[in-house]
């Protein structure tokens, strides 16, 4: 584990050399995406009082450290200390990095990181697809220098001028797929105008799925009663319960977008909130500046961002990221590379195969080696291959394991 942290720049570099080459990887687009794993324990490596929240200036680029602190958890454990795991992926699915983040790093902050790690590769130029978390202004000129572009998606909720505008803009939706439809929007700086497809204009692409919105809307419908049962009978209540009631929906913002308060203090329905959010269902706002680009690229590579969600599946499950027993900074993130590697090792399988990991190790673990005893001493002979374990070995480019391991003759 020492050797590998000590060499790591270079054995991920020479490993993406080989991998590249050898299954002639598409490189023009790599997705970004980060996780979080947690420890039980109750104590962080530093006291949480006495850890300053980095935040994020927007210039610097944060260093990687197997450090455990309180952060954000996406598994949903905040009360555990933590490290962010960042991985890089290809539009194959194919892990090409990982990196590891004391557990307070913000995401808008990791993906500087992630470029300078990978411009020293001497890639051509690349299109990096990033979820809204990742989402900034110093981010998206950062990922264009060089000749880079983004695709990233945008909040569409409190968000920023120009997405706002985007998404009360005009159009006619064209249909990508059965449950996919797309429009372009073009929006000025600050969001006042189309821009006139100058050089500063904000390049956004309208999704909207009415499957989805069929279950937003049926979704809204049931917090929309439950919260009307919340709120039944309150104006005979007290000032203080109606307060109390107010302040235990703050943690649920599915439930607390929809309440509002009049001026004498009753609790009513926000039927406006409920007209603004049916503007919203099954709709996802992408914003890129790359022109060349079609609105249904676009849209099929973001949905792509389901690869890097498959490698944290297997990440914390087939390939067992959790728990995690290591407590030295070093050997978290040597554990962390570990992971990344088997998971390489996954990918490279299954493109070879065509088939799962899952499926090809079940075929593989029906070969056994069977020892035989006899008189005249034993022997050590391996279970006929069957035509599906043939099959993956002539796919995987390897030769059939010896029938005999050993031979042992009975002594005199």
């Amino acid at each position: 584990m020492d050797f590998l942290l000590e060499a790591l720049s270079e054995i991920a570099g020479e490993v993406f050399s080989s991998v590249a080459h050898l299954l002639n990887l598409d490189l023009d687009i790599v997705f970004v995406d980060t996780t979080s794993t947690y420890w039980e324990t109750e104590t962080a490596d530093e006291l949480a009082e006495l850890v300053e929240d980095p935040g994020d200036d927007e210039v610097s680029s944060p260093a990687e450290a197997g450090k455990r602190t309180f952060g954000h958890s996406k598994d949903h454990r905040t009360d555990l200390p933590q490290v962010v795991i960042a991985m890089a992926v290809t539009r194959d699915g194919i892990p090409v990095r990982c990196w590891t983040f004391p557990g307070n790093t913000a995401d808008t902050a990791i993906i500087r990181t992630i470029k300078d790690d990978l411009g020293g590769w001497g890639l051509r130029r690349l299109v990096w697809v990033a979820d809204r978390g990742f989402a900034s202004a110093a981010n998206r000129a950062y990922l264009t220098r060089g000749g880079g572009h983004y695709i990233h998606a945008e909040k569409l909720r409190h968000t920023n001028t120009e997405a706002t505008a985007a998404l009360a803009r005009a159009g006619r939706y064209h249909t990508v797929a059965d449950n996919l439809r797309v429009k372009e929007v073009h929006v000025a700086p600050g969001g006042d105008g189309d821009g006139d497809d100058g050089a500063r204009t904000a390049r956004f692409v309208i999704c909207h799925n009415p499957e989805q919105a069929d279950r937003d809307q049926q979704v809204r419908a049931n917090l929309v009663a439950h919260l009307q049962q919340l709120i039944e009978g309150s104006d005979d209540w007290t000032a203080r319960r109606r307060d109390e009631l107010v302040g235990s929906l703050r943690g649920k913002p599915g439930l607390c977008r929809y309440l509002r308060r009049t001026p004498s203090g009753l609790l009513r329905i926000d039927q406006a909130a409920i007209k603004r959010e049916t503007h919203l269902d099954g709709k996802w706002l992408l914003r890129t500046s790359d022109v060349t680009l079609t609105p249904d690229d676009l849209a099929a590579a973001y949905k792509q961002l389901l690869a890097v969600e498959r490698g944290w599946r297997d990440f914390k499950g087939a390939l067992g990221l959790r728990p995690v027993f290591h407590y030295r900074e070093d050997r978290i993130r040597a554990h962390i590379q570990l992971c990344w590697l088997a998971l390489l090792l996954l990918r490279v399988i299954e493109n070879a195969t065509g088939d799962t990991w899952r499926n090809t190790r079940r075929e593989l673990d029906r070969m056994h080696l069977v020892t035989l005893a006899t008189s005249a001493g034993q022997v050590a002979q391996r279970s006929a291959t069957t035509p599906g374990q043939q099959a993956l070995l002539r796919a995987l480019d390897l030769p059939e394991p010896p029938k005999f391991f050993d031979f042992t003759p009975a002594g005199d």
